[in-house]
């Protein structure tokens, strides 16, 4: 039974989509901050997170960029859900890692839809990956497209695709979290790709895999 963790400081509406996705065969965590979130997520990672914006003591945005320096939340599917429906904050909660934005109020179908979507997006990537890994037949320099990235940028994709932190990026490359994720920034942007999920998927299905690079 795949786990769906609910983070928002409003009971009634955890409460109603609590039921809402247990009765659709889902087993449900909630919490009511987002540091209440990010502990649940520590003592059990879920398959998908489902969080509010603005919250007590820890924010959505908050929770989603530090779920996303840790090891188990890198391709850990990220919904947003908020009253925040501005232009700005749904580009914001992308770039901090996001898969999807819901803005309330919604209609419960329009959730699980992005839920399942989400659940099922996450696991084709993981099913590409391990594909990916079980072939042995090596990718030619030929069939691999170039990367349009410096050579700092370089040394950042190498580390994100085996699924390092920011932090252990950072402590790897001798540099600060914040500089790894202003490469990391640029290098979605080059590549036209939203999020760490996507530039793993990219790398895996264009040969640019951590064992297959000599960079």
């Amino acid at each position: 039974m795949q786990k769906i963790l609910i983070v928002d400081d409003d009971r009634t509406l955890r409460v109603a989509i609590t039921r809402y996705l247990e009765g659709r065969g889902f087993a449900v965590l909630s919490a009511a901050s987002g540091l209440e979130g990010f502990n649940s997520f520590s003592q059990e990672v879920p398959d998908l997170i489902v969080s509010d914006v603005v919250m007590p003591e820890m924010d959505g945005f908050e929770l989603c960029t530090k779920i996303r320096e840790t090891e188990g939340g890198q391709l850990l599917p990220f919904i947003f859900l908020s009253a925040r429906c501005e232009l700005e904050d749904r580009i914001q909660g992308h770039t901090l890692g996001a898969d999807d934005y819901l803005v309330k109020p919604f209609h419960p179908k329009e959730l699980i839809a992005k839920v399942e979507a989400q659940l099922a997006k996450a696991s084709r990537i993981s099913s590409q990956i391990d594909l990916a890994l079980q072939r042995t037949r090596p990718h030619s320099a030929l069939e691999k497209p170039p990367l349009p990235l410096t050579p700092a940028e370089k040394k950042v994709f190498w580390e994100v695709i085996q699924g390092y932190t920011n932090k252990k990026i950072g402590d790897r490359l001798f540099i600060s979290p914040r500089t790894v994720q202003t490469h990391l920034s640029s290098i979605l942007s080059k590549l036209e790709l939203e999020n760490r999920s996507q530039l793993i998927r990219y790398a895996f299905e264009n040969g640019h895999t951590p064992l297959q690079s000599t960079r």
